[in-house]
């Protein structure tokens, strides 16, 4: 099988699990596969604005589905990963934006940070660094897939109270997305997607 056929069955496999099955667990070095697939996920400028904070603890779990709306994924998964976006880290100034755009623009450091507080200036910067966590979420969901690992991704939640209940200053991090991770009660349904004939056009 090609790479790009084994990538393919893996987006096919991958669904989102509605239901976990309570109390299954996932193996660590699986864990960490998950979360090096996130860590190597591509960012704007380089700047990889995201980490992950994680809830293993099923005793904290009901709590947490409660700022979810009641999802019952939140609490019967194995962990519950919240994917925080940095915000007052990627000042134009802060020591963090200027060390990793320095590794980025190691030639020429002045133009890239002189292109990037330009766009800082424009830019919603929480919206723009939540959407750029969707990147790491994505390529983590894939690497469970590959482990046999369920997930489901939650983005119906009362932010402020999952940043009171988990301790976020929500001044410097967004709370971008929730992955859901474990082992699912019951088998993928039938994929429903638009036809790529619907999705694509040439010009």
């Amino acid at each position: 099988m090609s790479e790009i056929d084994t990538l393919t069955a893996l987006m096919r496999r991958r669904h989102a699990c509605r239901a976990f099955r309570s109390g299954a667990s996932i193996a660590e070095a699986d864990l960490q596969a998950v979360f090096e697939a996130g860590r190597l996920a591509p960012s704007s400028f380089g700047l990889e604005p995201w980490r992950f904070l994680v809830v293993r603890d099923p005793a904290r779990l009901p709590e947490l589905q409660d700022a979810c709306f009641g999802q019952p994924q939140a609490v019967t998964c194995s962990a519950l990963v919240a994917i925080l976006a940095s915000v007052a880290d990627m000042d134009p100034d802060s020591a963090t934006l200027r060390a990793r755009l320095r590794r980025e623009h190691a030639d020429n450091f002045a133009a890239g940070l002189a292109a990037y507080r330009q766009f800082h200036a424009a830019a919603d910067v929480r919206a723009w660094a939540s959407a750029q966590c969707m990147l790491a979420a994505m390529q983590m969901m894939l690497a469970a897939t590959a482990c046999g690992v369920d997930s489901c991704a939650l983005g119906g939640f009362d932010e402020n109270r999952l940043g009171a209940l988990l301790g976020i200053d929500l001044e410097r991090e967004a709370v971008a997305l929730l992955l859901a991770l474990g082992r699912c009660a019951h088998g993928p349904g039938d994929k429903q997607r638009v036809p790529l004939a619907q999705l694509t056009e040439y010009r």
